[in-house]
């Protein structure tokens, strides 16, 4: 029997959601390999999926996420530099994606040098959230995740400035916990300096492997010291997700009922559902 359509996945849990306002969400976490682009892209997947409208936009010079969404890296029309530099039009720097309701703006390859070019800028900080404003005007978005190069440098500073919440990816691996310090320290000195509405929009567990005992101990110390901040979803170590990208889709598209696929689905139901919780109503500090 064929797998149902990953929108009728979702649709029991979200897809008659109330829309709000539209949420800014960074995906970050400054230590590489951690599963931040994979947890972006399949994200906004599974929120397009279900009933959202999303866009993803690539600020990793690496341009990974661009990449898993299949947008060729050789023929990559303008995007997130065109954004920070440019008077661009969503329209310009934007592409449809093979996620019905998910929009793209890629990771072109003069993003590399984008870093650089800040450092004299004026308002070097606000110049993403500015563009931002003027891009989206009048367009109809409930989400907008940005994934974020693996550094605290100014393109970083640049989508937490612009952003309501930061999502962390954190591999269950040995280090991971003293890797986020410093991601949490810019978080605060953000909301303390820049933008004052900014929060932890959440911690994600990925790369679970739960053969591993080590797994089991990282993901206890982090619930043990981030509390309710660690969302219930897990995101297991899967050879599924680490296969979709080179064929150009979400885990999602790849193989939906691969574990990987179904645990980001979970994710975001569980996201849609803090989102309306009461006690997590955008703005507030976690």
């Amino acid at each position: 029997m064929p797998p149902a359509p990953l929108d009728e996945t979702l649709s029991q849990t979200a897809r008659h959601a109330n829309r709000g306002a539209r949420r800014i969400i960074s995906v970050a976490n400054q230590k590489g390999g951690v599963g931040k682009t994979t947890t972006a892209v399949n994200l906004a997947t599974a929120l397009a999926a279900a009933g959202q409208a999303v866009l993803l936009i690539d600020l990793d010079p690496q341009g990974n996420a661009s990449t898993g969404m299949g947008c060729d890296r050789a023929n990559r029309p303008a995007g997130s530099y065109a954004l920070l530099s440019t008077d661009a039009t969503l329209a310009d720097i934007s592409t449809a994606t093979i996620v019905p309701g998910l929009t793209l703006i890629p990771a072109e390859g003069d993003l590399v040098g984008a870093e650089i070019e800040l450092v004299d800028a004026e308002r070097r900080e606000y110049r993403l959230r500015e563009a931002l404003h003027a891009a989206l005007a009048g367009q109809i978005f409930d989400y907008v995740i940005i994934d974020c190069p693996p550094s605290l440098g100014l393109l970083t500073l640049n989508a937490l400035v612009a952003s309501d919440a930061v999502l962390v990816p954190l591999q269950c691996e040995f280090f991971a916990l003293e890797g986020i310090t410093a991601l949490v320290r810019t978080v605060e000195a953000v909301r303390r300096g820049l933008n004052p509405a900014l929060r932890i929009e959440g911690i994600v567990l990925t790369m679970h492997d739960r053969r591993n005992n080590l797994s089991d101990a990282v993901a206890s110390d982090t619930r043990a010291f981030f509390g309710s901040d660690v969302y219930d979803t897990v995101i297991p170590r899967n050879v599924r997700v680490s296969e979709a990208p080179s064929h150009g889709k979400p885990v999602l598209l790849y193989d939906m009922r691969s574990p990987g696929a179904l645990a980001y689905i979970e994710l975001a139901q569980e996201l849609l559902r803090r989102e309306r919780a009461p006690s997590r109503q955008p703005g507030q500090p976690s």
